[in-house]
């Protein structure tokens, strides 16, 4: 079953290019609420390239869900989809001003039981290059699965406790942050602005958090936090997050390794990410 979903099939192809610009980056820094101008020639924000190499799939070739189609025997079991977790190993950064391109396939396709029933995981890499160089070697794991259970909406007002040497931040996005995440990586899943389609169709209480927007929140987290630059990130996703509702960021730092778990309102961990730091100041 799984050997007969393509990279065609996930609206990818095997090559593709992007003018990493400055004018794409600041559109990425307003919707992030990143302060700063950007010009060509710096190196580009750590996983903003999922906001440059975007979707060209025509909308004529989308299927109900927001996603291009999957082929019908495929489908017909496994109808739901997330981008479950993904792994980055940073030796460089991209630079604005300059095309970069993307090599991808599929390294990995296997079925599984989960929770939730029968799931098809799909794992595809990434290889980014520039100038002959390759600054970044992601990996991506998509998750295929039946309908399930609806899911309920979060309750509580759960804060985590904080340990020495711990730090905590806030989160709760709004439909507003949202739709401008949707925009700018091109992704039309449903899910995340059609709030009776989340609802009616795939059984959550709500519009649902991008994953790649919360990992995004989580690698700038420990950035922004210990001045350095992250050389390897992953992450892991356990449970949703849903529009409006408040989650909470508790990170800890242990020499060059760095760890981050998204805790929702009901004390739920939505998601886990790790990373290795660099010497301070390096890009």
């Amino acid at each position: 079953m799984g050997a007969e979903l393509t990279l065609a099939d996930l609206g990818l192809d095997e090559v593709a290019t992007s003018p990493i610009t400055a004018e794409q980056t600041g559109i990425i820094a307003a919707a992030l609420d990143a302060p700063g101008a950007f010009t060509d020639g710096e190196a580009l924000p750590l996983l903003w390239h999922w906001a440059h190499f975007t979707p060209r799939v025509p909308t004529s070739a989308i299927g109900p869900d927001g996603h291009p189609p999957t082929p019908a025997q495929v489908h017909d079991r496994y109808p739901r989809r997330m981008w479950a977790s993904g792994s980055i190993d940073a030796p460089g950064r991209l630079v604005i001003g300059r095309v970069a391109e993307r090599r991808s396939t599929i390294v990995e396709r296997k079925e599984s039981e989960g929770r939730s029933g029968p799931l098809l995981i799909v794992t595809v890499e990434h290889t980014y290059s520039q100038g002959g160089e390759v600054p970044l070697v992601e990996r991506q794991t998509l998750v295929y699965r039946t309908q399930g259970a609806p899911v309920p909406a979060p309750e509580g007002d759960h804060v985590p406790e904080v340990e020495a040497g711990q730090w905590l931040e806030r989160r709760c996005p709004s439909p507003v942050e949202l739709f401008r995440f949707s925009a700018i990586t091109f992704n039309s899943h449903r899910i995340h602005y059609d709030a009776a389609y989340a609802r009616d169709e795939e059984g959550y209480p709500g519009l649902v958090v991008h994953g790649p927007l919360t990992a995004i929140t989580a690698a700038t987290s420990m950035e922004r936090t210990t001045g350095r630059p992250l050389r390897a990130f992953a992450f892991r996703a356990s449970a949703p997050l849903f529009v409006d509702q408040p989650s909470h960021i508790v990170g800890s730092v242990d020499s060059d390794a760095i760890t981050v778990q998204v805790v929702r309102n009901d004390g739920a961990t939505a998601m886990e990410a790790t990373g290795t730091l660099g010497a301070p100041g390096g890009s």
